[in-house]
């Protein structure tokens, strides 16, 4: 049989980077056709490119063309090959790159793209018939309808965890059988905490999460919540379950990644250690499992897990997020772009971190959700960029107050 081959989108950023370690313990099941990355490390792009093999690199920054050009020499030099002994890819540049690798033929992409502008390259990889093994959660939530009216049956599978480990409980029966889905938490650096004790989080306190290595701005959005709150809205739109038979439960072990609770009242949940590399196997090569994916939970070593109710109080992130959800439209794109802009605040020092979230409700408060016919890609993009213009303007005046209070 041949190997499935690969597009992977965002292959320098942690789900791209583990996406590749798997396929190169798997050559005989996966090739990688192309993949794409910002721009921001070449380095580590061109060392991808010539150690798969790959026929197309995409960078969405077009000033580093040539820096990955002349990395592709360094990268080659340092394998040791000749001059004339290798051959380098074809470059494609631009804010539009990763959505022409995502309508490539190919068996598989890997939208490993982190943020709103992962959306284009899930539609392109939706329109040109691809399987789409979707990370990007973002693309889901604020596209909704755009995303969900293109779908064929099964040609999206989520990489995500919580809703891996979903997809795998459904095989326990049917979706009318359904009566609620169960997404775990781990409560993020700050489980436990009530909403005065968050006051003076710093930067490096939200980027400790206690189970995952991820980027900083997932990592911070789990401090937040925010990021379960985005996937609840994902949830919905992936299983079609409505959203009120959608909940979170903390589990601080992240050892059950998430439940389907049927309505004979049976219960299925999915265990493995908390990495990330059996649902990107499960991404990759869907409805067959991959061996030797991720090592097994250690059933001869005694652990203790926990289950506990969401503090709404502390982190209202996920309350927000169900009323953007049900509210629907361009709601769940406002809330993810007010997000972004507001987690950048917090990491450059200008925003606390209870004010992440307070200035997201502000801006979600405040939109006006007009009544679509159909819901546009012209649509999304006005609603993002109205959301992301609103939450500078009160980010600025947060800081603006904070610096009279801090000088007077």
């Amino acid at each position: 049989m041949n190997p499935r081959t690969v597009v992977i989108l965002g292959s320098t950023g942690s789900i791209g980077t583990q996406a590749l370690e798997l396929i190169g313990r798997n050559r005989d099941l996966f090739r990688v056709c192309a993949i794409s990355a910002g721009g921001d490390n070449v380095g580590l792009l061109a060392q991808q490119a010539l150690a798969f093999g790959v026929e197309v690199v995409a960078v969405s920054k077009a000033t580093v063309a040539q820096d990955l050009q002349l990395a592709f020499y360094a990268e080659a030099q340092r394998q040791g090959y000749a001059q004339g002994e290798f051959r380098i890819p074809k470059i494609i540049t631009g804010p539009d790159a990763s959505s022409e690798l995502a309508a490539m033929p190919c068996d598989v992409v890997l939208n490993g793209i982190t943020g709103s502008v992962g959306l284009q390259p899930t539609l392109a990889a939706l329109d040109a018939g691809n399987t789409l093994a979707l990370a990007n959660k973002e693309s889901l939530v604020i596209g909704g309808p755009l995303v969900t009216r293109r779908v064929k049956p099964g040609q999206i599978v989520p990489v995500d965890s919580e809703h891996s480990a979903i997809a795998q409980c459904l095989r326990g029966g049917s979706a009318d059988e359904v009566r609620k889905l169960l997404l775990t938490a781990s409560g993020g650096p700050f489980l436990g905490r009530a909403r005065h004790e968050l006051e003076e989080v710093t930067v490096e306190q939200a980027l400790a999460h206690p189970n995952f290595a991820m980027g900083p701005v997932v990592t911070i959005n789990s401090a937040t919540l925010v990021n379960k709150g985005l996937e609840l809205i994902e949830a919905h739109l992936l299983f079609g379950i409505p959203m009120d038979r959608v909940d979170v439960v903390v589990h601080p072990q992240q050892a059950v990644h998430s439940m389907v609770e049927f309505y004979d009242g049976s219960t299925l949940a999915q265990v493995s250690p908390p990495t990330m590399t059996l649902p990107i196997a499960l991404g990759l090569g869907w409805p067959d499992r991959i061996p030797d994916a991720s090592p097994p939970w250690n059933w001869a070593e005694a652990s203790s897990w926990q289950f506990l109710p969401l503090d709404d109080e502390a982190f209202p992130a996920v309350q927000l997020a169900r009323e953007a959800g049900t509210r629907g439209g361009t709601a769940p794109a406002v809330f993810n772009a007010a997000n972004e802009v507001c987690v950048q605040a917090f990491r450059d020092g200008r925003l606390p971190f209870l004010a992440i979230v307070d200035t997201v409700a502000r801006v979600v408060t405040e939109h006006d959700v007009p009544s679509y016919e159909e819901l546009s890609i012209d649509d999304v993009l006005a609603a993002d960029a109205w959301a992301r213009a609103r939450a500078r303007e009160l980010t600025a005046a947060t800081t603006d107050q904070r610096q009279e209070t801090t000088q007077a």
